[in-house]
C-alpha cells in the first residue's frame, strides 16, 4: 500500500470585479477496491455553496456557487489516498477475449457501447496507416499483448510536448504533428483502441514520479491516460505517455466517453473579459 498527499491549488485573478457563475469541480479520487480517501480538504476562496453529486459516468462532482463578487478566485484541493494497485500485471483475462479479434457478449455490448463509437466519425487514413504497423488482419496475437504493442508505439514515436492551453488534440492532429500532451496521446490511444473494436475510454487525475513529470516538472502532476474493458480483467489503464500500465503511482480522479467532458474545474463568470490562470501540482508520497 502506498500513502500520497495531493495539493491541487488553481488561481484565477480577473481584469475587474466579476461575478462568479455555478463552477464544478472534479477533485475527489476515484474510490474503489484499489483506491481509499484518508482525508479531503476543498477550501475556495470566496467562499461556495457546495453540492455533490456522481455524474453519469460515476465520477465525485462539486457544484460551487457563489454569492459576491470578486476579482479573484482559489480553488485549493488537498487529499491524502491510500493506493492498493501494487500488481497491475496480476489478473486473468476470460477464455473468449484472450486472442484477438474476439467480441463482447451481448450484455457487455450494450453497457460498453458508448465507448466503442468512434471519436471521429469521418474515416482518418493517416490513423489507418500508422496502425498497419501494430497489426495486419488474420496476425495471431493476444489481446493485451496487442493493446500493450498500441501503448508502446505511441510512446516510442511521439514526442512529449508540454502544452498548456485548453483543449485535446485529435488523433489526426497528433500523427500530423507526431508530438502532443498527455491527454492527446491518451486520445491517440482511445481513438487507436476503438477503431480496433475494443471499449476504450479517458481518464484524468494524478501522477506520482520522481523520475517523470507530464506538466509542471515536479515529482508528480496532473496526467491523463486510457483506459480499455477486457473481459475478466474489467477496466484496465494504459498510459502511452510513460509507455506502462497503470499502476500504484496512477491516481484516477474522473472518466469520460470523450477527453474533454472532465476538466478539473470548470466555469464561467459575468463581467469585463480577460482572466489569468495558474496552476500548481504536488503529489508526494507519504509512506
Amino acid at each position: 500500500m502506498n500513502r500520497y498527499k495531493i495539493v491541487h491549488q488553481t488561481d484565477y485573478d480577473f481584469s475587474a470585479v466579476v461575478q462568479l457563475l455555478p463552477h464544478t469541480l472534479r477533485l475527489r479520487p476515484r474510490e474503489g477496491h484499489e483506491l481509499r480517501i484518508e482525508s479531503l480538504i476543498l477550501d475556495i476562496s470566496p467562499a461556495a455553496t457546495l453540492r455533490w453529486h456522481r455524474d453519469v459516468e460515476g465520477n465525485s462532482v462539486a457544484a460551487a456557487t457563489f454569492s459576491t463578487g470578486t476579482q479573484h478566485l482559489t480553488v485549493k484541493s488537498e487529499v491524502i489516498i491510500q493506493k492498493y494497485d501494487q500488481a497491475p500485471h496480476d489478473f486473468l483475462v476470460a477464455d473468449y477475449a484472450v486472442n484477438y479479434p474476439f467480441r463482447y457478449n451481448l450484455e457487455d455490448t450494450t453497457l460498453l457501447a458508448p465507448y466503442m463509437n468512434p471519436v471521429q466519425y469521418s474515416e482518418i487514413p493517416a490513423l489507418s496507416n500508422w496502425m498497419s504497423h501494430l497489426w495486419q488482419r488474420n496476425d495471431n496475437i493476444q489481446t493485451f499483448a496487442l493493446l500493450l504493442q498500441l501503448n508502446q508505439l505511441i510512446y516510442q514515436s511521439m514526442h512529449y510536448r508540454r502544452r498548456e492551453e485548453e483543449g485535446v488534440q485529435t488523433a489526426e492532429q497528433t500523427l500530423l504533428w507526431g508530438s502532443g500532451s498527455c491527454r492527446d496521446f491518451a486520445c491517440l490511444f482511445i481513438t487507436a483502441a476503438r477503431q480496433l473494436g475494443f471499449a476504450a475510454r479517458f481518464v484524468s487525475g494524478y501522477l506520482y514520479s520522481d523520475h517523470i513529470s507530464c506538466q509542471f516538472g515536479q515529482s508528480g502532476s496532473t496526467h491523463a491516460w486510457a483506459e480499455v474493458f477486457i473481459p475478466g480483467a474489467g477496466w484496465k489503464g494504459f498510459d502511452p505517455t510513460i509507455g506502462n500500465i497503470v499502476g500504484a503511482e496512477h491516481i484516477p480522479v474522473a472518466v469520460a466517453r470523450l477527453p474533454q467532458s472532465v476538466p478539473p474545474i470548470a466555469g464561467s463568470f459575468h463581467g469585463p473579459a480577460g482572466t489569468n490562470m495558474v496552476v500548481n501540482v504536488w503529489v508526494t508520497e507519504i509512506g
